[in-house]
């Protein structure tokens, strides 16, 4: 049954907060990770966490198909594969390890709309995680699933992209930053006065 939720905006506490682990892929959380997709799908992103939709989990989906001005590779078992062959990506649990150098990239976020920024990260990652259906992977990515994967890991740890904007780069953000947070403060007062 497809859904879309509503995705958080910067300045709502559930983006803070650290994910439990996935303990059981049962009907619920299969439905989650559906809703998931959907809503990513909806919002034309390349990947979604959980706490971006309020719920604390260790889980987040990226799908990077589609996306042909900012390369990806896949390597499994050492073997390069095509990239669509698992896209769209669930990700439960995911645990990543850097094995390239930062480089720097433009960024955004679907909670932080409209704002963009250079951001440093590994150009390189492994990845060990289990997909919706139980199943372990392991692989290596880089380029921009490397990137996506490791800012959605950020979310699923409380931790935004602003976290890791330069000084400099923050700064010439920063005006809409404060914008964005005290509109989505500023709602969830009125919300909370009903």
């Amino acid at each position: 049954m497809s859904k879309t939720l509503t995705v958080l905006r910067y300045g709502h506490p559930a983006l803070r907060r650290k994910g439990l682990r996935v303990e059981s892929l049962n009907p619920e959380i299969l439905a989650f990770i559906q809703h998931l997709l959907d809503t990513m799908k909806e919002a034309r992103g390349v990947g979604l966490a959980s706490q971006q939709v309020g719920r604390a989990l260790q889980l987040a989906v990226v799908d990077v198909r589609g996306v042909t001005d900012r390369p990806s590779t896949l390597t499994l078992n050492g073997k390069p594969v095509e990239i669509e062959a698992f896209m769209p990506l669930v990700l439960v649990n995911p645990e990543i390890a850097p094995v390239a150098d930062p480089v720097e990239g433009a960024e955004g976020c679907l909670s932080f709309p409209e704002i963009y920024a250079p951001i440093s990260r590994p150009d390189s990652i492994d990845v060990k995680t289990t997909d919706e259906k139980g199943r372990v992977l392991e692989f290596r990515c880089g380029g921009l699933l490397a990137r996506a994967i490791q800012h959605e890991y950020d979310h699923l740890q409380g931790i935004l992209f602003i976290d890791r904007m330069t000084r400099k780069a923050k700064l010439q953000v920063q005006d809409e930053i404060d914008e964005l947070q005290a509109k989505t403060k500023s709602d969830l007062k009125k919300l909370s006065s009903f």
